[in-house]
């Protein structure tokens, strides 16, 4: 569905973010993307996306296809209309309109029949919008407003979700709750590349995950092969070679001896 290979961007024509990052995301398969803050997450989203331009951002080499077809260069309004949503990283909704206002900007272009069977469809998924559809959405909760965010998205009914940072200062039941919806997603052959930090949340939901450093794919692998791997235990998950977690303080020490990349 979606393949990455080799690429290779740049910003403002001089400083090289992406090295050379391939992944791949099948249908209706959940793929994590892991890294620290500047490792290059979000730049490959906007690369997929189409945003790069408006960075001043250039992929320089490597391709990115999308259901068999190039998008290098598409603008972003076409990008979607082939298939693919983004629900960004800090949620991004419309704080000043309602949730279902944000609803409906994100499908406006549908008839009226649909646009209501669509968003009927996402107060399913996340009842506590049916409730607040008529509250402005920058009086929800973190949490609502990350619902709010990943049913803008769906509401397009894409073949392909990019999701950014969901459970970023949200409290457990709200990560449990958006975790069960990016599961669900898998029954109707919906993919999801999924960006995270936190990565025991990533690891409980993804098919295969992929962690990025400095610009590079470092580790891929399944959630388990990763879970087993030495350097991912220490770097991503704070256990120290007993088995005994490490404190946030002694993780962040032990990063900047980082051996895998060297």
């Amino acid at each position: 569905m979606l393949e990455c290979r080799n690429v290779e961007v740049i910003y403002q024509r001089s400083v090289l973010v992406l090295r050379g990052i391939s992944l791949l995301v099948g249908p209706g398969q959940i793929v994590a993307l892991l890294g620290a803050n500047g490792a290059g997450k979000t730049t490959l989203l906007r690369a997929i996306t189409g945003l790069l331009p408006v960075h001043d951002g250039d992929i320089t080499k490597g391709t990115i296809s999308f259901q068999g077809e190039d998008v290098v260069g598409l603008p972003a309004d076409e990008v979607v209309r082939r298939g693919l949503a983004q629900a960004m990283e800090r949620r991004r909704v419309f704080v000043d309109l309602t949730v279902e206002e944000n609803l409906t900007a994100a499908a406006w272009s549908l008839d009226r029949a649909t646009l209501r069977e669509r968003i009927d469809r996402e107060y399913e998924r996340f009842p506590d919008l049916r409730r607040f559809r008529t509250r402005t959405a920058g009086y929800l909760s973190g949490g609502e407003q990350q619902m709010l965010a990943i049913s803008r998205a769906l509401v397009t009914s894409p073949k392909l979700l990019l999701l950014d940072e969901p459970s970023l200062g949200l409290a457990p039941q709200a990560v449990e709750t958006v975790v069960a919806a990016v599961r669900e997603l898998k029954a109707h052959d919906v993919g999801v590349l999924l960006i995270e930090q936190n990565a025991e949340v990533a690891f409980d939901v993804a098919d295969h995950g992929y962690i990025i450093e400095n610009g590079r794919i470092a580790r891929d692998g399944t959630p388990d092969e990763l879970r087993d791997d030495a350097d991912v235990r220490e770097f991503y998950l704070g256990y120290r070679g007993s088995g005994q977690r490490r404190s946030m303080r002694e993780v962040k020490h032990y990063r900047r001896k980082k051996r895998w990349l060297s």
